[in-house]
């Protein structure tokens, strides 16, 4: 893909005897979302984490917004920058506010005085719809919005390219809709985004391309009508066929 952002190339990962990627090849353009769905265990969130090098993959390149991301030579804390990442638990520190863990990197990784990072702090809450939120810590709010936090420090960062891991299933049903409108702004907004998630009914009205992977392996990718209305391979047609029943 010529305008790609993201590049992975042949990666494999092992862990001991595991073999979970087993030589994934995945171009993302800019601005599109993709949407990576698949059984448990098929090496979904294992591929998130090479991308942004929190797993080392076993073998293969990854190229993010023309950086190598495993070149010994490459900064990965000033990579990592470029590459934001929404965990599917919130990761927000309990002592601090909203705020304060939104600005935590913007202060410590890229440098920015207090004042400056609190602007940029407080825009990035603005756009996840919790600005009146900004001094309530962690304990204070929903799940849901804590998500939202968690969004809001990724996006604080400006990165490129945006990874979440499963974003909404550590939420009670009633709050997954907040976490998703604003994912929907994000992608409006221009954001490259990948995203592994159970949210099926958003990957159809969403996602530019769904990627089916299986046994570490991706079987299947296509526009979402193709790959949820006809698709060509028997593992996607069980896969599809099985959550549909649910």
């Amino acid at each position: 893909m010529a305008d790609a952002i993201v590049e992975a190339r042949g990666l494999h990962k092992h862990f001991g005897h595991l073999h979970v990627l087993k030589g994934v090849d995945l171009s993302v353009a800019e601005r599109e979302l993709v949407f990576v769905i698949g059984p448990s265990g098929s090496g979904k969130s294992t591929l998130l984490r090479c991308l942004n090098r929190l797993e080392e993959p076993s073998s293969g390149s990854v190229v993010v917004d023309g950086i190598d991301m495993l070149d010994a030579k490459t900064d990965i804390n000033h990579a990592r920058q470029r590459i934001g990442m929404v965990f599917q638990s919130f990761n927000l520190y309990p002592h601090m506010t909203a705020l304060g863990n939104v600005t935590l990197a913007l202060r410590k990784v890229v440098g920015k005085s207090r004042s400056e990072a609190d602007a940029l702090g407080m825009a990035a809450l603005q756009r996840v719809g919790l600005a009146d939120r900004a001094g309530h810590t962690p304990g204070q709010l929903s799940g849901g919005q804590q998500q939202r936090v968690a969004i809001a420090r990724a996006i604080a960062l400006e990165p490129r390219v945006m990874l979440f891991d499963e974003p909404t299933s550590a939420l009670d049903p009633e709050l997954v809709g907040s976490v998703l409108e604003v994912m929907r702004d994000l992608r409006q907004s221009g954001m490259t985004m990948i995203v592994v998630s159970h949210e099926m009914g958003f990957a159809r009205n969403a996602a530019d391309r769904v990627v089916f992977m299986d046994h570490g392996l991706i079987v299947e990718q296509g526009p979402p009508a193709a790959i949820f209305e006809r698709p060509t391979q028997e593992r996607t047609r069980a896969f599809i066929g099985q959550i549909q029943r649910h």
